[in-house]
């Protein structure tokens, strides 16, 4: 179900001309506030919108969504989110790494693929880290993620395409296009795992 309503929504994105990106915008902030996976969004931002565009529109929602979250649980949501926190061991040892390394454990659990991202967007905005520095991490460590999920979309051409159907691509551009998807992948799976390993050495987790 929820994977039809993203679809839906992605179409109208398409069908929206110039006002077609703020819509994508909206719809991923939504997305990170109401706890819906962000991958599908990622990957109709390259379909729709091809690599370089759909990169930056799929970055900068992104990071605006972690924001809103962020936010809502430094404010609205403040009271739920602490009981999560409480109940998760991984949660709180990043909570006390957060206290003393601040960005930098932003940062590499936006490099991280195993971690929460939807939970952890609120549960930063129960630690000390500013606002700023949480945003500009954010931004930052999620880039390699995107890029691979952007390529990935902008691979399958269209919205018909990541279901499955494809599009129709001369031999040419379907070997510029994997030999960029591995090294895009390479790359992205490098980085989270040389995070991965960081993170857990500085929290124990």
């Amino acid at each position: 179900m929820i994977a039809a309503w993203i679809h839906a929504a992605l179409d109208a994105v398409a069908h929206l001309g110039p006002w077609g990106p703020v819509l994508f915008i909206a719809l991923y902030i939504l997305a990170c506030l109401l706890f819906l996976p962000g991958a599908p969004l990622t990957l109709g931002a390259g379909a729709l919108f091809g690599v370089a565009k759909g990169f930056f529109l799929a970055s900068t929602a992104a990071t605006l969504g972690a924001c809103a979250a962020f936010l809502a649980g430094r404010t609205l949501a403040r009271g739920w989110v602490a009981r999560r926190l409480a109940g998760d061991p991984r949660l709180r040892a990043l909570d006390a790494a957060v206290g003393r390394e601040g960005w930098k454990i932003v940062g590499l659990c936006r490099l991280s693929p195993l971690l929460p991202f939807n939970l952890l967007n609120y549960a930063f905005g129960l630690t000390d880290v500013r606002f700023r520095d949480y945003a500009l991490a954010s931004w930052i460590g999620m880039m390699p993620g995107a890029l691979m999920y952007v390529y990935l979309g902008a691979l399958a051409g269209d919205l018909a395409g990541l279901g499955g159907a494809g599009a129709q691509r001369s031999p040419a551009e379907w070997a510029l296009f994997g030999l960029g998807l591995a090294a895009t992948v390479a790359v992205a799976l490098l980085v989270a795992r040389l995070a991965r390993e960081e993170l857990s050495r500085k929290t124990g987790v």
